[in-house]
């Protein structure tokens, strides 16, 4: 049951996510000055607050100025990219003339990506149910999580190194995981950030 209510939660929030970016440019248009300095205040101190920026900016009026709605709009994010990323991933593996050790990376590429999905979505779970008697608690259990989701999509990566592996595929796959990784570094910098405000 707990796991039906955690897709549902995930499945509306990226449906808002995706409205959202749909209208993107009014949004920001229309969001609040406040809320729009707030996030761009707030990714200063992630690691990529360019992308940190343009990728939440748009959900402002849904963030407005609070932290914990930044943070989990930001895991949000790093979730749809994760899983766009992983149906590529499928369908480039698919691709004619793949020599055996690119499908092999392909594949656990997509695998890694699969741990990473569910870390982050259970990263979100954790973030509906934090309250003030178990915040240490669950916020350790969330920064865990979204760690070994980064590691996941960095160790994506690790199959296509070398020479061997073909040029085009590799410039491909590092710049969607690229991408993802930095997004969701940005969600575990926007964490901390939180944990920290609230301690």
């Amino acid at each position: 049951m707990e796991g039906l209510f955690s897709k549902l939660l995930v499945t509306s929030l990226l449906i808002l996510l995706a409205i959202g970016s749909n209208k993107s440019s009014s949004l920001v248009a229309m969001a609040n000055p406040t809320s729009t300095e707030f996030i761009r205040t707030s990714c200063r101190s992630t690691t990529y607050p360019r992308l940190c920026f343009s990728s939440l900016s748009i959900h402002a009026n849904l963030i407005r100025t609070s932290p914990r709605i930044l943070a989990s709009t930001a895991l949000y994010v790093a979730l749809s990219s994760v899983n766009s990323t992983s149906s590529a991933m499928v369908k480039l593996s698919k691709s004619p003339g793949m020599s055996h050790r690119v499908i092999g990376a392909m594949k656990d590429c997509v695998e890694e990506l699969g741990d990473s999905v569910e870390e982050l979505q259970r990263s979100i779970g954790e973030m509906s149910k934090l309250r003030s008697s178990n915040f240490q608690l669950f916020m350790s259990d969330i920064q865990t999580w979204v760690s070994a989701a980064l590691t996941d999509e960095n160790t994506c990566t690790d199959g296509f190194a070398g020479n061997a592996m073909n040029g085009k595929v590799k410039t491909i796959v590092r710049g969607k995981i690229v991408t993802v990784a930095q997004l969701t570094s940005n969600s575990l910098a926007l964490i901390n950030q939180y944990a920290s405000r609230h301690g």
